[in-house]
């Protein structure tokens, strides 16, 4: 089992799909929080909903197309990565990321980010991580800065989310770029 420490009592575990109903009530539980900015918001409140999402990123994994992991604070789920986009012939992928209010605040999104990214290009050889954000998502643009990503440019209302068109900005960093800094998930894990 795949499982990463990211502070003395948070750690990054493998969101399977036998976990749905342990995700599905942390989504209904920070649904008003995660609903302004995730289009599964709804759905994956909902165990039918969470073990359908779960259960495609499991049959992207197993194709070598992507990964989710979630945020462990002791026992509670609190949030998540995952490889959104995946295609490895280009050599690119894209990040997205969504945590629960209580946990905000304390970095986990950054230190989680950094695993998966650094796993994308150390261990998969990837070329390019994406970060996309709706312009009005403040944390989320910053944890882009914070991971030394640069910002490339606004999609012009380019994503429509509870009947609203959202800017959504395109954030980036490429392998040669990437400190060496040795974190990451590593290739045996």
């Amino acid at each position: 089992m795949l499982s990463r420490s990211l502070t003395d009592d948070a750690e990054l575990r493998a969101l399977e799909p036998w976990r749905a109903p342990e995700f599905a009530a942390h989504v209904a539980a920070a649904q008003e929080h995660l609903l302004r900015w995730l289009p599964w918001g709804a759905s994956a409140a909902e165990v039918d909903g969470a073990e359908k999402l779960l259960q495609r990123y499991a049959d992207a994994q197993a194709r070598g197309e992507g990964r989710i992991l979630g945020i462990w604070v002791g026992d509670k789920l609190v949030g998540g990565v995952l490889f959104r986009v995946w295609d490895q012939a280009m050599g690119n992928c894209e990040l997205g990321v969504w945590l629960a209010p209580e946990a905000v605040g304390r970095g986990l999104i950054t230190r989680a980010s950094t695993e998966m990214i650094d796993w994308a290009f150390r261990v998969r050889g990837m070329h390019r991580v994406e970060w996309r954000c709706a312009t009005g998502n403040t944390r989320s643009s910053a944890v882009a800065r914070r991971l030394g990503m640069t910002k490339e440019g606004v999609l012009r209302e380019a994503a429509p989310l509870h009947g609203v068109r959202h800017d959504i900005e395109v954030w980036a960093v490429l392998a040669s770029e990437w400190p060496r800094s040795g974190l990451g998930i590593r290739p045996e894990a």
